[in-house]
């Protein structure tokens, strides 16, 4: 995948990362899992748990630094980034997917396969929309700042409020825009969806252009995002509801059980969870 120079190998003779402008606390650098990068470590994370205030002390200045921020959990019983199977070499570039056509695939393939697929029950799981992809979901207006935006969700899940993420560490991850983290780091949490992050990336790409999201943290299967300009009514809702369907189908078959219902929590919601189990 084509990426920026890698900072990350400094950080090795300069742990505090002040040749980079930066004052690193402790942290540890995570290597892929194969050797089929050439480029060094794919991710540095603080070996100190986070807390609100730490994204947004950080998070400026590594960006200048060719350095993107994420949250990590390295709590649970998979444990942190050196035990996800890190495999960059293995993923595509993002630029080289179209968000629609990525979408479009997803929401039609189980139909192609089998041709009773799309079923009464289907049917009303994903009602308004049929078996034919309905397009994307137009750009609400922003109303915040992305960046603002995503060092308040990731407060939020900082501030030991939620059950996850369970032991969250801020980490820095060289990337040239931040729907392509996972796809940087080869992040490896869809793939009984999807076995190229890569393809689901662009979307994410999609995403940040029309609704100012950024990616905030990382599980082992768990994604989440701050959204500056989440949809305002049902109708733009259930249109981005179908996206998330085709991105992520547990959200809706393992959540509330029909695209309405899911929509339903998209109204007003600035940050959007994903989880492929």
């Amino acid at each position: 995948m084509a990426t920026l120079p890698n900072p990350l190998p400094r950080l090795a003779s300069d742990p505090s990362g002040r040749s980079l402008g930066l004052q690193l606390p402790p942290g540890r650098l995570i290597d892929p899992v194969t050797e089929d990068s050439s480029d060094g470590p794919v991710l540095w994370h603080a070996e100190k748990g986070a807390a609100p205030g730490h994204w947004a002390a950080l998070g400026g200045r590594a960006g200048r630094a060719g350095l993107l921020p994420v949250l990590v959990d390295v709590g649970g019983g998979q444990g942190g980034p050196q035990r996800w199977d890190l495999m960059p070499g293995q993923v595509s570039y993002p630029g080289d997917h179209d968000a629609e056509d990525v979408l479009a695939d997803f929401w039609e393939a189980d139909e192609e396969e089998d041709e009773g697929y799309w079923d009464d029950e289907t049917a009303e799981m994903l009602a308004p929309f049929g078996p034919d992809w309905p397009g994307l979901a137009p750009s609400p207006s922003l109303t915040i700042d992305p960046a603002v935006c995503a060092a308040q969700v990731a407060d939020s899940l900082t501030d030991g409020a939620r059950s996850w993420p369970e032991d969250p560490r801020l980490a820095l991850v060289p990337a040239r825009r931040s729907a392509d983290i996972p796809a940087a780091v080869g992040w490896s949490g869809p793939v009984n969806h999807e076995g190229d992050v890569a393809r689901l990336c662009a979307v994410l790409r999609s995403w940040e252009d029309r609704f100012g999201i950024r990616v905030v943290a990382l599980g082992f299967d768990l994604l989440v995002v701050s959204v500056a300009a989440p949809p305002t009514t049902t109708q733009e809702a259930e249109a981005v509801a179908a996206e998330h369907f085709a991105f992520c189908p547990d959200n809706v078959t393992q959540g509330p059980g029909s695209l309405r219902e899911y929509a339903k929590q998209l109204v007003g919601e600035r940050a959007w969870f994903f989880r492929w189990d």
